[in-house]
């Protein structure tokens, strides 16, 4: 993210939100629906360099290791569920709750 937060990686905020919120409608499909869906999606299309590797799977997650607005969002979903969109001051997000 460049320091005012309108331009990610080449992408703009709104245009990197358009294809969050596309893979999102996609993954709410029953047919794609799941954690390879999900994973493919990043590992193609993510900017975050370390999990884009790893197809956005940030492992085993507590309390207190990420920046409150993310953790909020993860800890209230239940498991398969997608989030919508989130904004940090590291980016945005779209969380799949595997486990």
């Amino acid at each position: 993210q460049d320091p005012t937060g309108e331009n990610i990686l080449g992408r703009t905020r709104e245009s990197a939100k358009d294809i969050l919120n596309t893979i999102r409608e996609m993954l709410m499909n029953p047919q794609y629906h799941n954690v390879e869906s999900f994973k493919q999606c990043a590992r193609e299309l993510s900017d975050c360099d370390v999990t884009a590797k790893e197809g956005g799977c940030l492992g085993f997650v507590l309390r207190g290791q990420m920046v409150p607005a993310f953790e909020d969002t993860a800890f209230n979903l239940k498991k398969g569920e997608v989030s919508k969109v989130i904004e940090t001051p590291v980016g945005l997000h779209l969380i799949f709750r595997a486990g």
